[in-house]
């Protein structure tokens, strides 16, 4: 369950910034290319194959997922957090799994893309896929929350630095959430209360992205002399769900 912080939730385009923003950061992480569609495809074809009883993450929550291990004000090894993406509870699989090192790069690939653009306040895709055209955009929005908030409960340091300025980013994630999931959050619901839902799937991705880059500025700050000036954003690409295939 969400636990409150303050007393509470395509082409590269650089995100607008605060001129205010903290003052030390790591040095972005080596530029790696994006995953193409067939990666996704492939991606999604292996979590489906995990055996039972494992619970894996799909590819949106997984992408969550490692924003929210990224968010972390200090690095999270990778053994830590990568058997949650096989199994929500970390329980391990098996090594002669046939495609467990196939799953491993493609998700480490991942982290690295997402690490590279926070690192550097860039824009991303977040794996965000529209569900039908009578969903509202915070139903599609949220199982990369959801995947956000599990991160958050297995690795709780970026609540725990308790900073007010991290309420209305993890407010606007967390307005996708049925508030009665909110358990003793009271001062996130009220921030939730005051905003204004995303009007359409394109504004509730720009908010998810811009949420995830307001955090970093509260965990991962960038010096002064590296904060991005205020290029316009781009309208996100709105993706399709992955395809199914065999092993």
């Amino acid at each position: 369950m969400f636990r409150p912080a303050g007393g509470r939730a395509g082409a590269s385009a650089m995100i607008p910034w605060r001129d205010n923003a903290p003052m030390t950061s790591p040095a972005a992480p080596t530029p790696v290319p994006p995953l193409a569609e067939a990666d996704l495809n492939r991606l999604q074809t292996l979590l489906d194959k995990i055996p039972e009883p494992l619970e894996p993450l799909d590819i949106s929550m997984l992408d969550g997922y490692l924003c929210g291990v990224l968010l972390q004000p200090t690095a999270v090894p990778a053994g830590a957090w990568i058997k949650h993406v096989w199994d929500i509870d970390g329980r391990p699989l098996n090594e002669k799994w046939p495609g467990l090192h196939e799953l491993q790069g493609l998700v480490q690939r991942r982290y690295r893309e997402l690490a590279t653009a926070i690192a550097s306040r860039q824009w991303f895709d977040p794996w965000v896929f529209e569900l039908d055209e009578e969903a509202e955009p915070l139903e599609s929005t949220l199982p990369w929350v959801a995947g956000f908030s599990a991160a958050m409960e297995l690795f709780p340091a970026l609540m725990d630095m308790d900073s007010p300025d991290t309420l209305e980013p993890l407010a606007v994630l967390y307005a996708a959430f049925d508030p009665d999931d909110l358990e003793d959050a009271d001062a996130l619901l009220a921030e939730i209360e005051t905003l204004e839902p995303p009007s359409d799937l394109d504004e509730a991705i720009e908010d998810v992205v811009q949420s995830v880059m307001r955090l970093a500025d509260v965990s991962r700050p960038l010096p002064k002399s590296a904060q991005p000036g205020g290029a316009p954003k781009r309208p996100p690409p709105r993706r399709g769900p992955p395809t199914r295939g065999r092993f």
